[in-house]
């Protein structure tokens, strides 16, 4: 009996092996790669490095607030736990400065590290596998230009089994497969650019797009708006209801180059972040691109519908310096809440005389039941810099308790959507940082 429980195990223990080959696949083809204007093929690679990596916005997820550049550090945290960025300067202790180009390449392309052990997909592999290995190769020649520092990389804090790294390898065999771009030979060079630009460099549909039970991108349900580390990243489909579909070019490409487009709202959280890092440096002619992918993404309606009411009543019935006689009587508490804290900036017509970006008449947040953005934005507050010009709001986190924000929160969704707000105290306690 020994025996064959013996044999048996060898045998499960062979398969098991060879199942993980299979799932280890080999490396595909390095790839061709589409024009991209802002890094042309003739430019030196650390030049072409640093435009590509402002394109992935590498530095938004390996630097920490006040910390050196690429040191890694930040937290993000997910169902199961938190991950910890890593270090990729090319200190040789704890940076990546002994990987060599395959050890690199294998990173990006197929979600492995130099000792051979599995990346977790907080590392967006899954978009970056359709790089062309040079233009992984010339982001490793920028960050190995930049100045090194030495800092260790925190260990993840998840719980089991997703702490088993080995495990990944299953995983990549039910959702990932590694391939480069292939042009569409039916669309344009245009479009081929922008494709490659917002699916492989600026991984957009890592955050706009929902997750399977397994954690994996909803490829069926491209950008139709997920959650991603507290805030909701919208519907940016076609729809012209819930998506983009109804924005103008001049919006569109005016959000995107700044973060900001008259009628339609300002960037805050992990998109202020993209425009300020990434997408304020491209190329004008990647930029439409960009667009040009984004209005072929076919329309969705998404989990959370959100449809825009650019001129609600209470809007309508007030003045720039004072707020509308039809305020409901449960509101109330949030309309002085407002009154004290919020109404200088935005005032009570939602202009926001001072600067665009404060401006909150048509934004999707507003105009969303659940408020989980506003939350998100009334907690942390918002600072981007983009050129020379710096839009800051404070956070109110530390001066606002959870109730009191839920009642700022739901007078802003009826004042600036016309809409009521479903904010609770729970909700704000859940959303707080801690």
């Amino acid at each position: 009996m020994k025996r064959l429980l013996m044999s048996a195990a060898l045998v499960v223990a062979a398969i098991g092996a060879a199942a993980y080959a299979c799932l280890a696949r080999p490396e595909a083809p390095a790839g061709p790669a589409p024009v991209v204007y802002g890094a042309p093929a003739d430019a030196a690679r650390i030049q072409r490095g640093q435009y590509l990596a402002k394109a992935a916005d590498c530095i938004a997820c390996h630097t920490v607030a006040g910390g050196k550049p690429f040191a890694g550090g930040l937290a993000f945290q997910l169902p199961f736990g938190t991950l910890y960025s890593s270090n990729i300067t090319a200190d040789k202790t704890t940076g990546i400065g002994n990987w060599s180009d395959d050890d690199f390449v294998r990173a990006l392309h197929e979600g492995v590290r130099k000792d051979g052990q599995h990346l977790y997909p907080a590392f967006p592999y899954t978009s970056y596998t359709q790089l062309s290995r040079d233009d992984v190769l010339a982001i490793k020649a920028y960050l190995f230009s930049l100045p090194t520092v030495t800092q260790e990389t925190r260990k993840p804090e998840l719980s089991f089994p997703f702490n088993q790294r080995w495990a990944m390898g299953f995983w990549n065999a039910a959702f990932f497969r590694s391939e480069r771009f292939k042009p569409a030979p039916d669309k344009s060079a245009q479009w081929n650019t922008g494709a490659y630009l917002a699916i492989a460099l600026a991984h957009c549909t890592e955050c706009h797009t929902p997750r399977n039970i397994g954690f994996a991108l909803n490829q069926a349900r491209e950008l139709s708006g997920a959650d991603v580390n507290g805030w909701h990243a919208p519907n940016i489909t076609s729809d012209p209801v819930h998506g983009i579909g109804a924005w103008t070019d001049a919006q569109l490409y005016q959000y995107l180059r700044s973060g900001h487009a008259d009628g339609r709202g300002s960037a805050g959280g992990p998109m202020g972040e993209a425009v300020e890092n990434s997408l304020q440096y491209l190329d004008p002619k990647d930029i439409q691109a960009i667009m040009s992918y984004l209005r072929s993404v076919a329309p969705q309606v998404g989990d959370k519908p959100t449809s825009i009411n650019a001129r609600p009543p209470a809007v309508t019935t007030s003045m720039a310096y004072s707020p509308s006689p039809q305020t409901p009587s449960h509101l109330q508490a949030g309309l002085k809440l407002f009154e004290a804290s919020c109404a200088s900036c935005h005032q009570w017509n939602g202009q926001g005389p001072q600067t665009p970006y404060a401006a909150l008449l048509g934004a999707r947040s507003v105009n969303d039941r659940s408020g989980q953005n506003v939350v998100q934005t009334i907690l942390h507050g918002a600072r981007m810099r983009i050129g020379e010009h710096e839009v800051f709001m404070p956070a109110f986190a530390a001066a606002l308790t959870d109730d009191e924000v839920a009642q700022l929160s739901n007078y802003v969704i009826f004042q600036f959507g016309g809409k009521q707000g479903t904010v609770t105290a729970d909700m704000v306690a859940r959303q707080r940082p801690h």
